[in-house]
């Protein structure tokens, strides 16, 4: 699509804006200039801003952060399917023409931005627990936002438990898989969701919709230790 000439013509003075053949030189002229100031403005704009960068654009981006769209294991699980819990509608990842059947290895837009924002959060995470949870909160938009709990087991172990709603398959497994490493080096990660889909996590002396005391909370189960 051909940028916009008519500010510049506007500037042409009156003897001259009312002859056609200098106006259409003039344009033949601007033209590609105008087109690359425009492709330029986009390219520092929206093509390598993380929020909408997409393909290659988005590759470049995460080459600067340190992190690929390729899988060093395959992703199992994150298929769409039917009568599947947790890959259905708006969980599941369309299987691409490319891709093997035994799992994703190759992350779609939306699931490698998210990585991307999980892999900045990290390089800027100061160590802390109140730090992870602001880290965590910045790897996902307010509209995605998985809630999660931190716990420092004392013994060069912590673990993180992703309460409800449970994020979709695809950031699941990264999460489970050690591809979100929100943690210091040489700790180990228990990454963990309740054992009850939308239950709250059993905890004593706090009752809200993430951690629930009996009758009401269920046990964590770990999913993946990295």
């Amino acid at each position: 699509m051909s940028a916009d000439l008519t500010p510049w013509l506007n500037l042409i003075t009156s003897e001259h804006n009312q002859k056609p053949n200098f106006i259409a030189s003039l344009s033949a002229i601007l033209q590609p200039i105008a087109d690359e100031i425009a492709t330029q403005c986009q390219m520092s704009g929206d093509a390598f801003n993380v929020d909408t960068a997409v393909g290659a654009q988005l590759d470049i981006i995460g080459l600067w952060v340190g992190v690929s769209r390729n899988i060093e294991e395959p992703l199992t699980g994150v298929y769409f399917s039917f009568d599947i819990t947790g890959v259905g509608y708006d969980q599941g990842v369309w299987k691409g023409p490319f891709d093997p059947s035994t799992g994703l290895v190759v992350l779609p837009d939306d699931a490698y931005r998210t990585l991307i924002y999980a892999t900045i959060a990290a390089n800027q995470w100061d160590g802390t627990i109140p730090g992870a949870y602001a880290a965590w909160a910045q790897a996902f938009p307010a509209d995605k936002q998985v809630p999660i709990l931190i716990q420092d087991n004392g013994d060069m172990s912590m673990d993180i438990v992703l309460t409800q709603p449970n994020p979709d398959a695809v950031t699941l497994a990264l999460f489970t898989e050690g591809y979100i490493k929100l943690k210091p080096a040489g700790v180990r990660l228990n990454a963990m969701v309740p054992s009850v889909s939308g239950a709250p996590v059993f905890g004593f002396d706090i009752v809200n919709t993430s951690i629930a005391g009996f009758d009401t909370g269920v046990w964590a189960k770990v999913l993946g230790v990295s």
